[in-house]
C-alpha cells in the first residue's frame, strides 16, 4: 500500500518542483544563446510580470504580504505598505514616458500611434486633475492606466532603441534642472518681497485705529496703573514694534500664560506713524491686569545721529545709494535689501538703558513671537555676572560666527572664534546693572563706527549683536527659546510643545498667507478675529493643517 501512494507522491513532486526549474533553466538558456530576439522576449516578459505585479500591487487595499523570508532559523513576513499616491504617481509617470514617445522620431512618423498617445494623455490628465492621494482619482482611472499602458506598450514596439530614449530623458532632466533653479530664484525673491509688504488688512487697521484715537478725549488716552512703570519688582517687557497684530498676539500669549498678570509690564515702542493705533488698540483691548504703556520712538530726543553711529549710516548718502540707487555690483543677497535693516526700531534693543533707566532687569522680546508658558523664572535666574541670556544655535540647522562676521577682516579674525556658537534674538533677559557696569552701549558704538563700509559685516541686529555680547552671554536652556517657524517646517513637534517661546524668526511670518500652514494656529489663537477693527478691515483666519 505504501509502495502504492509513494509512487503518485513521487510523480508530483517531479511536476511540481523540477519541471518550473526545468522549464526556467531553458529559458535562460535560449537568453544566452539567442540575444536578439529571446533575449527581448524574456526580459518583455519579465517586464509584463512586473508591470502586472505592480498594477495588482496598487489595487490592494492598503498592505500586501510579500512572502517569508527565512534567515537562519528565524522566518519574518515581510508586510510592506503601499503608498496612498501610489496609482497618482504611476499615472504621471506615464505622463513622463507619453512626452517621450511623442519627442522621438521614430513614433512621430506614425500618425496613428501619435493621435492615440495624444488622447490618452488628455485621458490622463483628466482623471488626474488635482489630485494627489489614490482616494482623489475618479473611478474611471484605473481603466485609463491600463489603456495608457497598452498605448505605451505600442510605443516600446515602435521604438526599441534604448540609446535614443537614454539621451532624450537626459536631455529632459538637464531642462527640468534647469527650470527648477530659475523657479527657486523666483520663489526666493517673491518670498522676500512679500516680506517686505504687509497685507491689505494690516494696512487697513492702523488707519481705523488711529482715526478712533484721535477722535477720544485726552482723559480717555491714557492707560492704567502708570506706576507700575519703574517698579523693578515687577516683569518688565520690551517690545519694539509696528504691526499691531503682531504686538496684540504678544502680549495676549504672554498675559493668558502668566501666573500672575499683575506682575507683568509691558513697554512697547512703536514709530510715529503707528503711535496712535498702537495705544488705540490696547486701549480698546486691554490685557487682563496687566500693565502696558506706548511710546514713540521719535521722543526719544537722545537718540540722534550724532549719539548713535547707526543713525549716522542709516542717514549717509552710501546707505541711501545702497538701498534706493539701481547698481550694477549690487548686493546678491536680497534679504540684506529689506527696508527693516534701515529703521531705527530695529536697532532700540542696544539703548534698553537709556530707554529703562530705573529698571533692573528687562526681557526684551520680538514682535514674531508666541509665548506657551509663564516666563517669571526668568526674572529669578543668576546669570553669573553676564549681561543677556540667550538660547544658543549650535545645531546643524543653525549658522556659527563665520557665517555672520567676516573673518577675511584682521579686526574680526584677532577677536572672535569663527567656530563660535550662534545665538538668537528674539526672548532674551538682560541684566541692565551689569549692562551699565560693562558699558555695553559704548562697545556696540565702538564697533559699529568701525563697520561703517559695511567691511565687518552686513546689515541686521545680530552681527554686532554677537560681537558686542561676546563673552557676556548667559546660555539659557534650549527650551526658553525655539526658533525657526518662519522658515524650517521640520520643527519638531515635541520642542515646540515644549517651548516657552516659539520664534516665527524668516520670512514666513504667520500672518502672511506665505506662512507654513501647520504653525499658523500657535500663532492666530491669540488672536480674536470677531473684534470689531479686524472685521471691518476684512482681517480673517488663515487656514491651518
Amino acid at each position: 500500500m505504501k509502495m502504492k501512494l509513494r509512487k503518485p507522491v513521487l510523480f508530483l513532486l517531479l511536476v511540481t518542483v523540477f519541471a518550473p526549474i526545468v522549464l526556467y533553466t531553458d529559458t535562460l538558456g535560449t537568453y544566452f544563446t539567442s540575444p536578439s530576439s529571446s533575449r527581448t522576449e524574456f526580459i518583455e516578459d519579465l517586464s509584463t510580470f512586473e508591470t502586472r505585479h505592480d498594477q495588482r500591487t496598487v489595487q490592494t487595499s492598503g498592505k500586501f504580504v510579500s512572502g517569508e523570508t527565512a534567515r537562519g532559523k528565524d522566518e519574518e513576513r515581510n508586510v510592506q505598505i503601499v503608498p496612498p499616491d501610489a496609482r497618482v504617481r504611476q499615472l504621471k509617470d506615464q505622463l513622463i514616458r507619453a512626452k517621450v514617445y511623442l519627442s522621438l522620431s521614430a513614433t512621430r512618423s506614425n500618425p496613428h500611434f501619435i493621435r492615440e498617445l495624444r488622447l490618452r494623455i488628455k485621458e490622463v490628465l483628466r482623471a488626474l486633475g488635482e489630485a494627489t492621494k489614490d482616494s482623489d482619482l475618479s473611478r474611471s482611472a484605473n481603466e485609463k492606466l491600463k489603456a495608457m499602458e497598452q498605448t505605451l506598450a505600442k510605443g516600446k514596439q515602435i521604438q526599441d532603441d534604448c540609446a535614443t530614449i537614454v539621451k532624450k530623458l537626459r536631455a529632459m532632466l538637464h531642462s527640468a534642472e534647469e527650470q527648477l533653479r530659475v523657479h527657486k530664484k523666483q520663489t526666493l525673491y517673491l518670498t522676500h518681497l512679500t516680506a517686505k509688504t504687509l497685507p491689505k488688512g494690516l494696512h487697513c487697521l492702523p488707519l481705523r485705529l488711529s482715526t478712533e484715537y484721535f477722535k477720544l478725549n485726552s482723559s480717555q488716552q491714557h492707560f492704567p496703573h502708570q506706576e507700575n512703570l519703574e517698579n523693578p519688582k515687577l516683569y518688565h517687557y520690551a517690545l519694539f514694534s509696528d504691526n499691531i497684530l503682531a504686538a496684540a498676539v504678544v502680549v495676549n500669549s504672554t498675559v493668558s500664560h502668566a501666573k500672575d498678570p499683575s506682575k507683568h509690564v509691558f513697554h512697547i515702542v512703536t514709530d510715529r506713524l503707528n503711535f496712535a493705533a498702537m495705544r488705540m488698540w490696547f486701549l480698546a483691548n486691554p490685557p487682563k491686569y496687566a500693565t502696558v504703556d506706548v511710546q514713540n520712538v521719535e521722543e526719544f530726543t537722545w537718540l540722534n545721529s550724532s549719539y548713535s553711529p547707526v543713525l549716522k549710516q542709516l542717514n549717509s548718502q552710501s546707505m541711501i545709494d545702497y538701498y534706493f540707487r539701481s547698481r550694477a555690483d549690487s548686493d546678491p543677497n536680497v534679504k540684506f535689501r529689506n527696508p527693516k535693516y534701515l529703521s531705527i526700531m530695529n536697532h532700540l534693543r542696544f539703548y534698553l538703558p537709556e530707554i529703562f533707566p530705573k529698571l533692573d532687569k528687562v526681557l526684551f522680546l520680538d514682535d514674531d513671537i508666541v509665548v506657551q508658558k509663564d516666563l517669571g523664572g526668568l526674572w529669578s535666574l543668576d546669570l553669573k555676572g553676564k549681561v543677556i541670556g540667550v538660547v544658543e544655535t549650535c545645531g546643524e540647522s543653525f549658522h556659527r560666527f563665520d557665517r555672520y562676521l567676516n573673518f577675511s577682516n584682521p579686526l574680526i579674525s584677532k577677536n572672535f572664534d569663527p567656530r563660535a556658537c550662534g545665538w538668537a534674538f528674539g526672548m532674551n533677559i538682560i541684566d541692565l546693572n551689569q549692562w551699565r557696569r560693562q558699558n555695553i552701549t559704548e562697545v556696540y558704538h565702538s564697533w559699529q563706527n568701525r563697520n561703517h563700509e559695511r567691511q565687518l559685516w552686513k546689515l541686521g541686529t545680530l552681527p554686532p549683536g554677537l560681537i558686542t555680547f561676546w563673552k557676556r552671554t548667559y546660555a539659557l536652556d534650549r527650551s526658553w527659546h525655539v526658533l525657526g517657524l518662519g522658515y524650517n517646517p521640520n520643527v519638531s513637534q515635541k520642542d515646540i510643545q515644549r517651548a516657552a517661546v516659539i520664534h516665527y524668526n524668516g520670512n514666513l511670518k504667520p500672518w502672511l498667507e506665505i506662512s507654513i500652514p501647520k504653525f499658523r494656529d500657535y500663532w492666530s489663537k491669540f488672536v480674536d478675529y470677531d473684534q470689531a477693527f479686524l472685521r471691518e478691515c476684512n482681517i480673517n483666519k488663515l487656514g491651518g493643517s
